[in-house]
């Protein structure tokens, strides 16, 4: 268990250590983003709200399913609690 540890800690070590800049973005949103700036247009707005949609979804998903999952262990436990 200690060599997963370590090597699990090592690996995350080495991407930290190796990661570049890099512009996460299509060259096409790019422009479009670049332009409508400059030339006055809200475009860029609604490309930033979209892209914080797609990204608040999954996290919204993970923290129904964690919810569920404690709110159904809670009951099993208090269950055998009051059966013992």
């Amino acid at each position: 268990m200690k060599k997963v540890a370590v090597i699990f800690l090592f690996m995350i070590l080495l991407t930290v250590s190796s990661s570049n800049n890099v512009n996460a973005q299509c060259a096409m949103c790019t422009v479009s983003a670049e332009q409508s700036v400059k030339n006055g247009n809200t475009q860029g707005k609604g490309l930033n709200s979209g892209i914080l949609y797609l990204l608040a979804i999954p996290y919204l998903l993970i923290s129904g399913m964690g919810v569920l999952w404690y709110v159904k262990y809670r009951k099993r436990t208090v269950r055998y609690a009051e059966n013992v």
